[in-house]
């Protein structure tokens, strides 16, 4: 029996509460939050960074897309809960569909109204009202019955300098304001936590693998109030200080809102600020997306070479890691967890090494077919001298994120396993290679990768390419590369993985991903200019894995200059047996 879930319907017996709703975010709408948020993984046991639970009196059903298909299958047996499989986040739709066949009208509906968005609140209202329910906003089940919850986080923030971060404080608060004061606001609420940090030039450890502090930021001509509860010290002090930022603790800010004087008109996100915090305001709103997600998604030149100098560190890092798997995966004596372990003190070797940018995805064999895999002590393969494994990881360096997938051979490949590692490949090339015209947006290039293996009627259902961020959230808006409509275009400065894969349940799962920089491409006088990609990642792919039958010359010219690129960037990083292993590696192929 799931002792928690029984926990929750007593307290919804007792508040007169039909079914909730709990999702698994924070007050911030983050994918990854602090454990202190994590009351959905709590009562269900589910541990994707996607899932919505929902729990009535006599049922529980966890929404989530794709990439967790296999893992919550797993984390949710005898939990009492039923996975619900959808496509993308946003499911709400299908949630109350599910619900209208199981309560009633004149039910209550109860939510965490902070854990709720002020457009997902509205949508859940008139959902409500479509199917007769009654909707509680200030249902807080975590404060109640989760007795060894985890603490507030309240670490020590730090300044990104300058030197890395590449423009200053105050040039970020005047192009926000001047974005604010264009869409007829005089005020912004920023509660976004990487946005935050971006815009302040801070950062903290509060959340796992994006060094974000939890806080709320104001901002008008004539104020800068920054709510958190982290550790201020001297140096952090000044820096606030000197862009004339106040600091008030994190829970003061429904009260700090509160006073807004009604001659006010403030900025919102309503896809970013809580519906408890976003009703606390009586004075005029203006509605739009953050000014400061588009403005941090465009990279300016520091930022750039940063990212070009943490790959190459990164590059060499991964050397050693895969010469390590390498000389003791025949052995038997490494498993999946072994090689997280041992990536993580690779790259701790780097002076600007800040910790790893997510979980390691490392799946051996079948276990390379759960997208977001993360082995655990129970479920660890230990690797041995043959079959296919998947290596997704990425790092946090003060100059850059990282974020790359490799799969390999730990022995003699199949001929289908070839087959299938080179249909991947051959669409991470493809959209590598792609030209495109100036406003073109990522759902018009997501078939460059698909198309290989929607040729032989397969594909995969997560998406192409995400956004990554600048020493912040290895996953970053407001573009992405995917099947799903995006208006946002893609621009010069904006970054972008390029990860196709194929994942065969019980078999093998290969992805293939590298981080892209969108760059200015060919300008014509008859049509116009064009963009195009700069590769970043540096490492080489697995040519024991490729059939050369199936690559043109084209292609195979482009997997020989990217290799001679990546021996020519890492081996100033490499010691002599490194360097020999690389160039093994990265040895030209021919048909």
């Amino acid at each position: 029996m799931n002792t928690n879930l029984e926990k929750l319907r007593e307290l919804m017996r007792a508040k007169g509460v039909d079914a909730v709703i709990i999702p698994g975010t924070d007050p911030h709408q983050s994918e990854y939050v602090s454990d202190y948020w994590k009351f959905r993984d709590w009562v269900s046991g589910f541990t994707g960074s996607n899932g919505t639970a929902v729990v009535t009196l006599d049922k529980a059903s966890m929404w989530t897309d794709s990439r967790y298909f296999l893992q919550a299958e797993i984390e949710l047996e005898d939990s009492g809960f039923e996975l619900q499989k959808v496509e993308y986040r946003g499911e709400l739709q299908v949630i109350m569909q599910w619900l209208s066949n199981e309560i009633h009208e004149d039910d209550t509906l109860a939510v965490d109204g902070r854990l709720f968005s002020l457009m997902e609140a509205n949508r859940l209202e008139q959902l409500c009202g479509e199917n007769g329910f009654l909707l509680a906003t200030d249902f807080y089940p975590a404060d109640e019955i989760w007795e060894d919850r985890p603490e507030m986080p309240k670490n020590e923030a730090f300044v990104h300098d300058v030197e890395y971060a590449g423009e200053d404080v105050e040039s970020k608060l005047a192009r926000t304001m001047e974005k604010v004061e264009q869409s007829g606001a005089d005020s912004i609420l920023i509660t976004a936590l990487d946005e935050i940090a971006w815009l302040l030039n801070l950062r903290s450890s509060d959340v796992d693998f994006t060094p974000v502090a939890i806080a709320f930021f104001y901002m008008s001509d004539k104020d800068r109030v920054l709510f958190t509860d982290d550790v201020i010290n001297k140096e952090v002090r000044n820096h606030l200080d000197n862009y004339k930022v106040r600091v008030k603790g994190y829970d003061e800010i429904e009260k700090f809102l509160d006073k807004r004087n009604v001659d006010n008109t403030i900025m919102l996100d309503p896809n970013k600020v809580s519906d408890t915090v976003g009703q606390t305001l009586e004075c005029d709103k203006v509605y739009g997306a953050s000014p400061v997600d588009a403005l941090k998604a465009i990279k300016n030149d520091v930022q750039i070479e940063g990212f070009r100098r943490a790959m190459e560190r990164d590059g060499a890092a991964l050397v050693r890691l895969f010469i390590w798997i390498e000389q003791n995966a025949a052995s038997g004596t490494i498993n999946e967890i072994d090689v997280w372990e041992q990536g993580k003190l690779e790259r701790a070797k780097s002076d600007l090494y800040r910790g790893d940018s997510f979980e390691m995805i490392c799946g051996y064999r079948e276990h390379g077919a759960i997208v977001h895999y993360t082995a655990t002590p129970e479920s660890a393969s230990i690797l041995q001298g043959e079959g296919l494994l998947l290596v997704d990881s990425g790092a946090q360096y003060l100059d850059g994120t990282t974020d790359i997938t490799r799969t390999v051979t730990l022995g003699t490949p199949t001929a289908q396993e070839k087959h299938d590692f080179t249909l991947v490949l051959k669409g991470h090339l493809a959209l590598s290679r792609a030209k495109f015209p100036v406003g073109t947006t990522g759902v018009q290039l997501d078939a460059f990768a698909r198309m290989p293996l929607w040729q032989e009627a397969m594909t995969y259902i997560h998406g192409t390419g995400h956004g990554m961020g600048h020493f912040l959230g290895c996953h970053e808006g407001p573009h992405s590369i995917r099947t799903s409509l995006n208006p946002v275009a893609l621009v010069p400065g904006m970054v972008t993985s390029n990860e196709p894969g194929l994942y065969k349940e019980g078999e093998y799962g290969i992805r293939t991903e590298n981080i892209l920089l969108v760059v200015d491409g060919p300008k014509t006088k008859a049509f116009g200019d064009f963009l195009e990609f700069e590769t970043l990642t540096l490492f080489p792919y697995d040519t024991r894995l490729i059939d050369i039958t199936m690559l043109t010359a084209e292609e195979i010219q482009q997997i020989n200059d990217y290799h001679a690129m990546v021996l020519e960037r890492l081996t100033p990083y490499l010691n002599e047996e490194e360097k020999m292993w690389l160039s093994e590696k990265c040895a030209s192929i021919n048909s």
